[in-house]
């Protein structure tokens, strides 16, 4: 777990008010038993999870696709190549969702705004490390072909809203 104590308390202050300006019917479902607090958020996304962002097109459509997420001190990060359809789409519009639905048991949704980062810059030094960690027991070139990307982007997502769910009866 990368947070600390200041990224903590500002995470669940990010969790209390997202819950408290949540709407009647997701309060019904994800009622304050069903929340995760912060530090159990961050134990829980340890390593790569597997999220779906969601970004919007030039006509206003809704655009998804699956990224390797990773939250690092309290914020979802992924990256891609510089000619993402979604990171083109965030350079012009940097709203974003993201979701992270690994089953029934847990969800975790953030809203908020894109910041983009040059993937070889000293703001994504965790980000590599972190994804390192991830694929080089699985894939033992990753590294330099990382290394090699050009123009690639870590994204941030700078929350403005973040739900959590958590079932334990389920799976």
């Amino acid at each position: 777990m990368l947070e600390t104590t200041e990224e903590l308390a500002a995470l669940q202050r990010l969790l209390d008010d997202s819950a408290a300006a949540a709407g009647p019917h997701m309060r019904d479902i994800i009622t304050d038993d069903r929340r995760m607090d912060a530090g159990a958020l961050a134990v829980r996304l340890q390593g790569m999870c597997l999220i779906t962002v969601a970004t919007v097109t030039a006509d206003g459509r809704p655009l998804t696709g699956p990224f390797d997420g990773y939250f690092l001190h309290g914020s979802w990060w992924f990256s891609s190549g510089p000619e993402a359809v979604r990171i083109r789409h965030l350079k012009a519009r940097p709203a974003v969702s993201a979701t992270y639905l690994p089953g029934e048991e847990l969800a975790v949704t953030v809203h908020g705004r894109a910041e983009l980062f040059d993937l070889h810059g000293p703001e994504c030094a965790e980000l590599r490390q972190t994804m390192l960690d991830h694929y080089l027991p699985k894939q033992p070139g990753f590294q330099e072909w990382m290394e090699g990307l050009t123009g690639a982007f870590g994204v941030r997502v700078d929350a403005r809203k973040l739900f959590t769910f958590s079932d334990s009866t389920q799976g």
